[in-house]
């Protein structure tokens, strides 16, 4: 059994690392959050220790090294902008980081990190839950398979609508977030970089308070996509359903099915890192560099080989005016 401490516990993403760390048969030894609306440890760990304040959290894991206590892993689940001080923090205390995507915000970190790794003799994993599920996999397989010439035609279209909440919270902020492509597609093109290879170019032709769209080529590639938060933009079918997430990947025009199977991923990716195989910096580098030069490219507007939706005219959101 490996003794765990969680960092974000009052978070969204929280309750699936409370659960894996559960389903993997280890013990959470205590949590920290400034918020204290985390009842939910209840049903998993009621016997942690739970702290608001870093520095008494950062003190009683002090102690716990007095007390023979190893602690083996921490689990960040902070917003994005934190992520980089919190891995280190694990790692300074002689334990793994398991840490949240995206793993930090610029490529840059990722190689300050590698030389913390180096000299604490720890490791970073990422959650990365998309290599793990099910579909995915058989697609790579497919591909993998594919006549090695073969450059395939994808489209990305990701709408989870989000509330007036979201500009206000740390997510509505670029420089905590990294913004629309960071926050809710990192781990699409991490996706696709596994699938397909390095990135050849990348193109931004609309990126606004509530949506992302353009052009990225991989080696075995081309991949129009579009991301909103936006529920106008949402099919009105799904509209009628009362649903306010849409995800669809086409490949060669034909529909890759993966809207299931995302119940117990966290916990098969615990699996992997608990057993030495899960997936650490450099295989987190290509994604980070991707939403990096989304954020920092200029938008070319509607040209190109742009995604159909990225037509849509903005949202009548008060934030709207300050981007048309």
């Amino acid at each position: 059994m490996k003794n765990f401490a969680l960092i974000g516990a009052s978070g969204y993403i929280a309750p699936r690392h409370l659960k894996a760390i559960k389903n993997t048969g280890n013990n959470l030894i205590v949590a920290l959050d400034r918020f204290d609306s985390v009842g939910i440890i209840d049903s998993y760990f009621p016997d942690a220790d739970f702290f608001v304040e870093f520095e008494r959290f950062d003190r009683h894991i002090e102690k716990l090294r007095y007390k023979d206590v190893e602690l083996n892993y921490v689990s960040v689940c902070t917003p994005n902008y934190l992520h980089d001080a919190h891995i280190r923090f694990a790692l300074r205390h002689g334990a793994d980081a398991i840490c949240e995507k995206p793993l930090v915000l610029n490529p840059w970190n990722i190689d300050a990190l590698l030389r913390v790794e180096e000299e604490t003799g720890q490791k970073i994993w990422n959650i990365l839950q998309l290599r793990v599920h099910k579909s995915i996999i058989e697609l790579k397989k497919k591909i993998d398979a594919a006549p090695k010439d073969k450059i395939f035609d994808v489209d990305l279209t990701y709408l989870t609508s989000r509330g007036r909440w979201y500009y206000t919270s740390w997510k509505g902020d670029v420089s905590k977030s990294g913004g629309i492509a960071t926050n809710i597609g990192v781990h699409f093109y991490d996706m696709l970089s596994w699938i397909f290879g390095n990135v050849k170019s990348n193109t931004v032709h609309v990126h606004t308070h509530d949506r992302a769209s353009g052009y990225l080529e991989f080696e075995r590639a081309r991949v129009r996509w579009f991301l909103s938060i936006n529920y106008d933009i949402l099919p009105e079918e799904m509209k009628a359903k009362n649903q306010r997430t849409y995800r669809s990947i086409t490949i060669e025009g034909e529909e890759l099915e993966f809207s299931g199977g995302f119940t117990d991923l966290h916990t098969k990716v615990y699996e992997d890192i608990i057993a030495g195989k899960g997936y650490g910096l450099n295989e987190a580098r290509q994604a980070i560099e991707i939403v990096h030069d989304i954020r920092n490219k200029k938008p070319i507007g509607i040209k190109g080989e742009y995604h159909p939706f990225a037509k849509m005219e903005l949202s009548k959101h008060p934030f709207g005016k300050l981007y048309k």
